[in-house]
């Protein structure tokens, strides 16, 4: 039996670090988004052969390091089931390290495709998701969310306003536990409460203007044109932009979809790796 789920990319409209935790992790307070840029996740079951996992990019791990075999064994520990023999097959479009999830979100979609396979309510995988990594939680959920603790206590929100957005991903990587290594305290936070009546009020411009992401504030000097992305983006007509996670992609946001698509073109002169999207709601 064959199940295919969407891994869709996540965003953070914003990201806050409240402080370091005694377990060594970081207390969060971020408003996440999910967007229709995703991977193609296919669960096959088989009679033997354990836990499997194929992507068209060779360089993806295929074993326990790939979250979506993390993920399929994390479930049938849950479900007190030895594990069949199980296939993953990974059709990636979400780059990888980019800020936008990829990984959780196909560790999530092996969660949704699973609990459809042998039944298991959402807030279950959910909980599951939280043994895999910080962000899966809210990839089997997705749509638009508050995001506290380590990532794993979700409040649904107000959908975010149809937009359009523009994606750019720079041809270099940012180390998450570098950029956690990096910050210190600040009195520079995201605006939370405004964010949150902007999106209850239905105000894509209050939301636009409320974007950020602390972890800007802490980027190495080679990281510059993250910053210049966010700058041209906003000089292309976006009525907000930032970075996503840890980055280094950055986003902006457009009413309406020619400036987008043209912000894109533009872009995507000097980055292969610039998309446009637009807000999903729930998985």
């Amino acid at each position: 039996m064959v199940c295919t789920e969407r891994a869709y990319a996540k965003l953070n409209l914003t990201l806050d670090i409240l402080g370091k935790r005694p377990d060594g992790y970081h207390d969060l307070r971020m408003v996440m988004q999910s967007v229709d840029l995703f991977d193609e996740v296919s669960v096959e079951t088989r009679e033997t052969g354990g836990v499997t996992v194929r992507a068209d990019l060779d360089y993806l791990p295929r074993n326990g390091d790939n979250l979506a075999v993390k993920a399929a064994l994390a479930f049938f520990r849950e479900a007190g089931v030895q594990p069949p023999g199980l296939h993953i097959q990974l059709k990636k479009r979400i780059p990888v390290c980019a800020g936008m999830a990829g990984g959780s979100s196909d560790g999530a979609a092996v969660l949704r495709a699973l609990g459809r396979l042998y039944p298991m309510p959402r807030e279950a995988l959910e909980r599951i998701g939280a043994a895999v990594g910080s962000d899966v939680p809210y990839c089997v959920r997705g749509g638009t969310a508050l995001a506290e603790g380590r990532g794993e206590v979700l409040t649904d929100l107000p959908a975010l306003p149809m937009c359009h957005i523009v994606l750019c991903k720079p041809d270099f990587p940012i180390s998450t536990p570098e950029l956690f290594r990096a910050v210190k305290p600040t009195r520079c936070h995201p605006d939370t409460a405004g964010m949150l009546a902007a999106l209850k009020a239905g105000d894509l411009d209050g939301v636009a203007h409320r974007l950020y992401n602390v972890f800007e504030d802490f980027l190495p000097r080679r990281c510059q044109e993250v910053r210049e992305i966010k700058s041209a983006l906003l000089d292309l007509g976006a009525l907000g932009a930032a970075m996503s996670g840890s980055g280094p992609t950055v986003f902006g946001i457009f009413r309406e979809a020619g400036p987008a698509q043209e912000a894109a073109a533009c872009l995507a002169r000097r980055y292969r790796r610039t998309y446009t999207a637009r807000p999903v709601g729930p998985a």
